[in-house]
């Protein structure tokens, strides 16, 4: 039976100590020296195990002080729209979702106008909790364009989210970010299980396909729950 690579035993190691808490959040973890002391290894070896660490979120380097235990946030990329579950499953987390409303609604002045249609039109209203591992992680209240999306309401969000069913409809070409820190309502506070004075991510997006304005979406997130991402890579194939 073929041995795993030493690395990949120094990053097993480390993972353990961090879900069993016996490395908590911003624990300082043994020097490259110290780990390659303890496995026998080169220092790269150690380091590599390290490396990979950091580049999946478990750990941070700080210059002069070390590497350390992060928080891990659910982290999800600004400038993309990714499918929620898939994140947390891409996590070896659980997902789930909470439907509370899903229904067809006249749109007033704020809606008719973030969405592109007359005012009093008919659109498709849902707000979801998405959770992961039983936590809510992102509160959403979207508005579609029933034009674009008309089997919307009739969908069965225990199987697609949101985001599968506009995919699945209408590619996805264009989007709009609007990001910001807020307090949540008492009633948004209550449906993601957190108190009223803590601090959230408010996004606005909006989404198109070719010309057409597909729909209108408010995402709130605790802020100690979630994080956002903006990346750019001008090498990117």
């Amino acid at each position: 039976m073929t041995s795993s690579p030493r690395y990949l035993q120094i990053k097993q190691h480390l993972l353990d100590a961090i879900h069993s808490g016996h490395y908590a959040v911003h624990h300082k973890i043994p020097a490259e020296e110290q780990l390659a002391r303890d496995f026998n290894v080169s220092r790269m070896t150690a380091n590599k195990a390290i490396r990979d660490l950091v580049q999946e979120g478990y750990l941070v380097r700080q210059a002069g002080l070390g590497t350390f235990v992060t928080d891990r946030k659910s982290e999800s990329p600004l400038a993309e729209i990714n499918n929620i579950a898939e994140e947390v499953r891409s996590r070896g987390h659980q997902y789930s979702n909470t439907v509370i409303l899903c229904e067809e609604v006249s749109a007033d002045d704020e809606i008719a106008l973030r969405l592109g249609v007359r005012v009093n039109s008919r659109v498709f209203h849902s707000v979801i909790v998405h959770l992961e591992n039983q936590l809510p992680i992102q509160l959403e209240n979207r508005y579609v364009n029933p034009r674009w999306v008309p089997d919307y309401l009739s969908s069965d969000f225990s199987v697609q989210t949101p985001n599968e069913i506009l995919v699945n409809a209408c590619p996805i070409t264009d989007l709009e970010h609007v990001v910001e820190a807020v307090l949540p309502d008492r009633q948004s506070a209550q449906w993601l299980n957190i108190s009223e004075n803590q601090p959230c991510l408010s996004m606005i997006r909006r989404t198109w396909s070719g010309d057409h304005l597909i729909s209108y979406a408010r995402l709130l997130h605790p802020g100690d729950r979630y994080k956002l991402r903006s990346s750019s890579n001008s090498n990117k194939d």
